[in-house]
């Protein structure tokens, strides 16, 4: 089951026309993702000043189906698609009314902020992430 959170297009997210403004999507992905990790208990406060790690996004594959604009109430699924030793593969599709607005591919991965090299997940960040697991689409 993905996690699912609704944000609104607010109006500093908008072009002059009204039309969502590309950019301010990432920004609103870095924060669907922040809280799918506070809805298992775990902060990227924790995970970043406490625990000395990151979350960098090392792929980002966007693809824009139709505009949003100022008022839209943007509806977010977050599948987890893959969890690996320190890697997290997830495919957001965001929606307006039903409406496919925009997707999303993004592989994050767990690294230390001492040495940025890749650090394995700790189990209760897996148990949380495992919690969206959702079976493998391959044959």
């Amino acid at each position: 089951m993905p996690f699912t959170i609704s944000k609104p297009m607010r109006f500093g997210d908008c072009d002059m026309t009204g039309i969502a403004y590309h950019p301010a999507y990432l920004s609103m992905l870095v924060d669907v993702n922040e809280a799918m990790f506070a809805s298992f208990g775990v902060t990227w406060k924790e995970i970043m000043f406490e625990r000395k790690l990151g979350l960098p996004t090392v792929t980002l594959n966007l693809e824009f189906k139709k505009p949003a604009v100022y008022g839209d109430v943007l509806d977010f699924a977050v599948h987890v698609r893959a969890i690996g030793r320190a890697s997290l593969d997830l495919e957001t599709i965001v929606t307006v009314g039903g409406d496919v607005i925009w997707t999303v591919r993004q592989r994050i991965v767990m690294t230390s902020l001492a040495d940025h090299k890749s650090h394995p997940w700790p189990d209760d960040v897996r148990a949380g992430l495992t919690r969206y697991l959702e079976p493998s689409h391959d044959a």
